[in-house]
């Protein structure tokens, strides 16, 4: 019964592999994708660490600001 469900009548090679490769591609995708969102947050923090006061306050009450953050996960 199981035999049968792997091999689905001599295609189950071509089938799982499928399987597997889109798998493999997804997790790929989604730990590549990850990594880049971290680093564009951490290259965000530090150019807007570097404003002037006047200009960070400015800047803390755009709403481009509170939603990069909210999407982010940080707290204002």
């Amino acid at each position: 019964m199981i035999s049968d469900l792997l091999l689905m009548n001599g295609y189950g090679i071509y089938v799982w592999s499928s399987f597997a490769f889109t798998l493999v591609g997804f997790l790929s995708l989604y730990f590549i994708i990850s990594l880049q969102l971290k680093k564009e947050q951490k290259r965000f923090e530090k150019n807007f660490s570097m404003l002037s006061d006047e200009k960070y306050n400015v800047a803390i009450n755009q709403e481009i600001y509170k939603e990069i953050l909210k999407n982010s996960g940080s707290k204002i």
